[in-house]
């Protein structure tokens, strides 16, 4: 069968004795047109005025802010660029006045292979495009704190633009729920101090800080807050499949078009099942989800949501770029037990930027052992306790020999497009 891998996914050979499941991702309806649709979405928008009329209604328009994700998020971006770009200048906006701001969060900055295929060529060419350094104070501008004492830092030029528009997608998210709308603002053009206080130890370790879970979630209160405050005048929001294509589209209000949406995932994405798994083989869905290891803990998170306790997590992510940022690669080579980890990030012994992420692969790694199937070699996956195979097939057949070979494996072959949910 075919997994989800890199940019042209992996052939997994299935031997049929094994106990075997696999759940697919739903068939979804591709929008065959998307820059005509997306153009009628701006025209007809959820809970807000159009597009058009906001323009109107503003007496000075010097600069036309388009947030987009980063290039480790899979959203066809020149699609929506492409579309909008193409409302704005029948609405009066030229080119000039648009600039496109790269919503990186705590990530590294774009190469121009990466500005290329979020822009595309044309629009690379006559766009100003700006990448958001959350770290970078001289770019931020301070707005007070939120509800829990956490400072708001907001990316200064979309803060001083006339007009605030949003892009990006919405699936299900390993921590906060579901990604779109308010992430944003919340993370995605926040300044450091204000992801690290939205992404604490306390907020992660909330039960409610799941694949799926919203409303009750910290970090999505505490973005829907920033949000609210910052301010965004419009926003466009997708779905996609596990091909990358555009499956829905939703203009407007941040939180209408988001709950829309959301309500979409929910019925299209989430999959029943009764019994959890010994063996649990999942990734990220292929490039760019599965670039390095720090990115590749969300398909962990998904294998956790499935696996028996004392399980195995296969996790089957290409890793091009290697294990990925700085004080995650020094922290899973720290030689500490995961459960060690855990528990100085709670106690803030532990306390760096992206701790998240690592503090939810110990989270995994205290629930089940997890091999990791790469491009990666052995020394290069840390020594926290994550485990080398070769291949998948090798990494089963070691399993078999810890559960019996009648064990039950589930096979999730792309990535955060279907969700395991136990019942």
């Amino acid at each position: 069968m075919k997994f989800d891998y890199g940019r042209d996914g992996l052939e997994i050979l299935i031997k049929p004795e094994w106990n075997v499941t696999i759940f697919r991702a739903i068939k979804q309806q591709i929008i065959e047109k998307p820059v005509e649709v997306i153009r009628d979405s701006i025209k007809n928008p959820f809970g807000s005025p159009q597009l058009k009329k906001i323009i109107e209604s503003k007496n000075y328009i010097n600069k036309v802010c388009i947030v987009v994700d980063d290039a480790t998020r899979p959203v066809p971006s020149q699609i929506i660029l492409e579309a909008l770009i193409k409302e704005l200048k029948a609405y009066g906006i030229k080119e000039k006045q648009i600039f496109v701001l790269i919503a990186t969060g705590s990530h590294r900055c774009s190469r121009e292979d990466e500005l290329i295929r979020i822009m595309g060529m044309k629009l690379r060419n006559k766009i100003e495009v700006i990448d958001h350094i959350a770290s970078d104070k001289n770019a931020l501008v301070y707005l007070g704190e939120t509800s829990d004492g956490n400072p708001i830092y907001i990316n200064k030029h979309y803060y001083e633009s006339e007009i605030k528009i949003l892009t990006g997608y919405v699936e299900p998210h390993f921590f906060l729920g579901f990604s779109g709308g308010r992430k944003s603002l919340g993370i995605g053009i926040a300044g450091e101090e204000t992801i690290i206080g939205n992404h604490s130890p306390d907020n992660i370790s909330s039960p409610y800080s799941r694949f799926g879970i919203y409303k009750e979630n910290p970090m999505h209160k505490i973005s829907n807050e920033i949000s609210k405050l910052v301010g965004a005048d419009f926003i466009i929001n997708v779905c996609i499949n596990e091909e990358h294509k555009i499956t829905q589209v939703a203009s407007g209000d941040l939180e209408k078009v988001h709950e829309f949406l959301v309500n979409y995932q929910l019925k299209n994405v989430f999959k029943d099942f009764f019994e959890l798994f010994d063996i649990v083989i999942c990734g990220n869905g292929g490039y760019p989800l599965d670039l390095n290891l720090y990115q590749a803990v969300k398909s962990m998170a998904i294998g956790e949501l499935a696996v028996k306790n004392n399980g195995t997590i296969i996790t089957v992510n290409e890793l091009s770029e290697g294990v990925g940022l700085d004080n995650f690669k020094e922290l899973i080579f720290s030689g500490k037990t995961p459960h060690k980890i855990y528990e100085q990030i709670l106690s803030k012994e532990i306390s760096v930027p992206d701790q998240w992420e690592i503090q939810i692969l110990a989270r995994v790694l205290m629930k089940a052992e997890i091999y990791v199937v790469s491009k990666l070699k052995k020394e290069e996956i840390g020594n926290i306790g994550l485990k080398y195979a070769k291949s998948v097939e090798k990494a089963i057949d070691i399993s078999l020999k810890k559960h019996g070979k009648n064990a039950k494996i589930l096979i999730l072959p792309h990535g955060p497009q279907v969700i395991p949910l136990k019942i």
